[in-house]
């Protein structure tokens, strides 16, 4: 893999462990909050905002892009972490899309996440 960012749980985290299901579910909620906006503003949003199939493995999720400027991102479960990878062929749309959903699960997570650039963005309480 080419690129990799991490979601770390930390003391102060919502979340105690990081299961398949629960990254899943943030999926699709991210999902619905775009058909949302789309809905709000008579626009089928959702497709811009997520262009991608969600094919779940044993254990990992993948998303598959659905046109030519997507080709996939990869969210790897552990226990303490979730880690989004970009495989050698990503697109420049590929690693802006991981970075707003890397971005939307440490929220949602209150975790610690390590960038694609090696920085570090914290979203809980210190």
């Amino acid at each position: 893999m080419a690129y990799t960012a991490t979601i770390e749980l930390v003391p102060a985290s919502t979340w105690e462990t990081v299961t398949l299901e629960r990254c899943k579910q943030l999926l699709e909620q991210f999902r619905d909050i775009a058909r949302k906006t789309g809905e709000q503003l008579a626009w089928d949003y959702v497709e811009s905002a997520f262009p991608y199939d969600i094919v779940t493995k044993e254990d990992r999720i993948v998303l598959v892009g659905k046109d030519a400027r997507y080709h996939m991102i990869e969210c790897r479960i552990h226990e303490r972490a979730v880690e989004f990878a970009l495989p050698k062929q990503a697109t420049h749309g590929d690693k802006g899309k991981a970075n707003e959903l890397c971005k939307f699960f440490a929220k949602q997570m209150a975790g610690k996440l390590h960038l694609f650039n090696g920085r570090i963005m914290y979203y809980y309480k210190r």
